[in-house]
């Protein structure tokens, strides 16, 4: 039997059947497909499994201590969300900066984290947040810590079997988020650097905790600049500590020259950016 090149299937367990018997490359919003589609990067898929009928992939939900999107959350919806503008105003921010209505309206956060792009805009802010990716098949679920999901250029932790089915932001006392994105334009641009800062602190003079730092297009995947946050971890945003971290995370990522930026750049806006963070967050 030749599989159809294109099915959408209205329930989950049909969609996760369907990846279970035929090599289908899933889509929600389907953003990115047309770039595929035309061969930018790199072979077309033959065959695609469309998610966008299945609801029981949307919504957004705070549940206890932590806020729970569905994998075909848009960006217009993260943007529109109150519970996420009150306890997540860095994830927001984030959604605001990708691309214009259209793609707001249609793109998901579960497509922007399969689609593993080193530039994906959100995917900083859930390596900050110690976010947890949920994926499914005909075998279950499974969570996958964001740290551990990007495997290297646009590839990621699935099986050939799986999809994004929901994503798990903890809320933790206390926590601060930052956002930044350095793009050739202030809208609709492919960011050069971007960035995301958390860490815990009850107030402005004590020391910072749990320490993260998510960074995108410095490096083959999204990326923590663990060095970094070990540096940062116990110290006080004071000038001496952000001259010291924007030094070290410049030496400890690893850019490339393209198209849209060089590799020389790209270093001197991440420590330039996470100095200025710092600055704000001390207030001086």
């Amino acid at each position: 039997m030749i599989e159809p090149p294109l099915v959408s299937p209205d329930t989950l367990s049909a969609a996760y059947r369907l990846l279970a018997e035929a090599a289908y490359r899933p889509i929600s919003g389907g953003t990115d497909v047309l770039v595929a589609l035309s061969g930018g990067l790199g072979a077309p898929p033959e065959r695609l499994l469309d998610l966008w009928r299945l609801d029981e992939l949307r919504g957004i939900a705070l549940d206890g201590d932590a806020l729970i999107f569905g994998a075909l959350t848009t960006y217009a919806e993260i943007r529109r969300s109150a519970v996420c503008r009150d306890l997540l105003p860095a994830f927001v921010e984030a959604a605001a900066t990708i691309g214009a209505a259209q793609i707001q309206n249609r793109g998901t956060l579960g497509g922007n984290i399969a689609n593993a792009s080193p530039a994906g805009d959100m995917l900083p802010v859930l390596l900050a947040t110690d976010a947890v990716i949920v994926a499914g098949s005909v075998r279950g679920e499974r969570s996958i810590p964001a740290a551990s999901f990007w495997t290297g250029y646009r590839q990621t932790a699935l099986a050939g079997d799986e999809i994004v089915v929901r994503i798990r932001i903890p809320l933790v006392a206390d926590r601060q988020v930052r956002f930044r994105k350095i793009g050739t334009r202030r809208a609709q641009a492919i960011s050069k650097v971007v960035i995301a800062l958390s860490w815990v602190s009850a107030a402005p003079a004590e020391p910072w905790r749990s320490v993260r730092l998510g960074l995108g297009s410095v490096a083959e995947r999204p990326i923590r600049a663990t060095a970094t946050e070990a540096f940062l971890e116990g110290r006080l945003p004071t000038s001496d500590t952000a001259n010291t971290a924007s030094v070290r995370v410049a030496a400890e990522i690893e850019p490339i020259n393209d198209v849209r930026s060089t590799a020389d750049y790209r270093r001197a806006v991440t420590g330039r950016v996470l100095y200025r963070l710092i600055r704000e967050a001390g207030d001086w």
